[in-house]
C-alpha cells in the first residue's frame, strides 16, 4: 500500500442518500426570534447536509407583493410581516419550509431570575399565518413543498433532538435521530461562535470609545428589530452622525468588566416577574448602559402594542435616567416608516447627546474605581 492510496481509504464516498440530501433547499423566514437564533439553524442544516435558503429583509414590497390576502387580524406588525416572508419563499426553488415555534430561548443570563420564554404571540405565528395560506387551497401542497413547524424549546437543550426529529424525519429521507442530535450539537457550536465574535467586536468597539472618548449609543429592542423593515434602520441614522451603535443582546460579558462596572448577570434585584428572554435581557441592558460611562444615551425601540414590553417601559427608562444616561423611546414602529419624522427626532436627539455626553461620561467615570487595563488595550484595525 503506497502512501498515496491510503488517504483515498479514509475518505468514505457518500451514500447515495446523502447525495440526495445535498439537493435539498430548506427555506427559512427571516422573521422574529429566527433573528436571535439564525447561526443555529445555518449550523444544524449544514450539519444535516442540507442548503438554507433565507428570505429576504422585512420590506412594504414584500409585505404587501406575498403577504396580500393572508395576513390575519393582529396588531403585531412583525408577526404580520411574517406572511411576507413566507409569501416570497413559496415563489423560490426550495423543497421545504421550515417555521419553527420557537417557545424558549437560550439566555447568558443566571440568578433566580432565568425563566427564558418568548412572547406567545410570536411562538404562534407560524400556526396564525399558516392559516392564510390554507384558507382557500394548500399553497404549500401545491408548490410540491412540505411545511415544517418544531416546537422548539432551546432553553431545554436534551429535548431539542427529540422534536426536531420528529419533525423533519417525513421531510428528509433516511434522517436518523443521531444524525440530528449531532446537528443539534453543531448548531449550538455556531450558535456560541457567532456571538463570542460579536461580544468581541463590543468590546473592540467600547475600547475605541475610551481611546478616543467617544460616546456610544445602546439600543434596548428586540432582535428582530435588527430586520431594517421592522427597525426602520433608526440605528444607521444616529451612524451617520458618527455614533457607535451596541446592541444589548451582543454587549461583552467578561467577569473583570462586570466587576468594575459593579453588576452581575443578575437582574432579580430590579426585575422579580420574569417571563420574557427578551425583557430579561432588555433590562440587563439597561443596568449595563447605566454603569458603563461611555455609553451617554440610550435608545429604545418598541413595535405596536408589544404587550411583553409595556410592563418594562418605566423600570427600563428609570434605570438608565437614575444615573444620568440619556433616555430615548421610538415606540409603536409598525409598516409606516416616518422617515421624515426619524429624521427630525434623531437629529434633536443628537443635540442632546453632543450637548451632555462629555459631562455624563465625566459623572459615570467619578463613580467607578481605575479603568481597566484590559479596556485600555490597543483597539484592532478591523474594529
Amino acid at each position: 500500500m503506497s502512501f498515496l492510496t491510503f488517504p483515498k481509504l479514509l475518505k468514505r464516498k457518500p451514500s447515495s442518500q446523502e447525495e440526495s440530501k445535498k439537493s435539498i433547499k430548506v427555506g427559512i423566514p427571516k422573521f422574529l426570534n429566527i433573528w436571535g437564533t439564525a447561526p443555529f439553524w445555518v449550523g444544524f442544516f449544514e450539519s444535516l447536509g442540507l442548503r438554507v435558503v433565507f428570505s429576504s429583509d422585512t420590506s412594504e414590497e414584500q409585505y404587501r407583493t406575498y403577504g396580500k390576502g393572508r395576513i390575519t387580524m393582529d396588531s403585531c406588525f412583525p408577526v404580520k410581516a411574517l406572511a411576507g416572508h413566507i409569501g416570497e419563499l413559496l415563489q423560490k426553488d426550495i423543497n421545504i419550509l421550515f417555521v419553527p415555534m420557537i417557545y424558549s430561548l437560550p439566555s447568558f443570563l443566571k440568578g433566580h431570575v432565568l425563566d427564558t420564554l418568548c412572547c406567545t404571540r410570536v411562538m404562534m405565528a407560524p400556526e396564525n399565518i399558516k392559516a392564510g395560506f390554507l384558507k382557500e387551497r394548500d399553497e404549500f401542497k401545491e408548490r410540491g413543498i412540505k411545511y415544517v413547524s418544531p416546537f422548539v424549546p432551546f432553553a431545554e437543550p436534551e429535548l431539542l433532538p427529540k422534536y426536531l426529529y420528529e419533525a423533519l424525519k417525513d421531510a428528509v429521507d433516511g434522517l436518523t435521530y443521531n444524525q440530528v442530535v449531532q446537528a443539534v450539537k453543531e448548531g449550538f457550536e455556531a450558535l456560541e461562535e457567532f456571538e463570542r465574535s460579536m461580544r468581541s467586536k463590543s468590546l473592540e468597539i467600547m475600547r475605541w470609545c475610551v481611546a478616543n472618548n467617544r460616546p456610544a449609543l445602546l439600543v434596548l429592542a428586540r432582535p428582530y428589530h435588527m430586520d431594517p423593515g421592522i427597525g426602520h434602520e433608526i440605528d444607521a441614522e444616529f451612524q451617520l452622525y458618527g455614533y457607535p451603535i451596541l446592541w444589548y443582546n451582543y454587549l461583552p460579558i467578561d467577569d473583570w468588566l462586570l466587576d468594575w462596572l459593579g453588576i452581575s448577570l443578575d437582574i432579580s434585584d430590579v426585575w422579580t416577574s420574569s417571563y420574557s428572554s427578551n425583557t430579561n435581557e432588555i433590562i440587563w441592558g439597561a443596568k449595563f448602559a447605566s454603569k458603563f460611562p461611555w455609553i451617554t444615551g440610550v435608545i429604545r425601540l418598541s413595535s405596536y402594542e408589544c404587550g411583553m414590553d409595556q410592563p418594562t417601559f418605566t423600570p427600563v427608562q428609570k434605570i438608565v435616567e437614575s444615573s444620568g444616561t440619556l433616555f430615548f423611546k421610538f415606540g409603536e414602529l409598525d409598516e409606516t416608516k416616518p422617515a421624515g419624522s426619524v429624521k427630525i427626532r434623531v437629529e434633536t436627539i443628537v443635540y442632546y447627546l453632543e450637548k451632555y455626553s462629555q459631562e455624563i461620561i465625566k459623572k459615570k467615570l467619578s463613580r467607578l474605581g481605575d479603568i481597566p487595563k484590559k479596556l485600555l488595550e490597543p483597539v484592532s484595525q478591523s474594529a
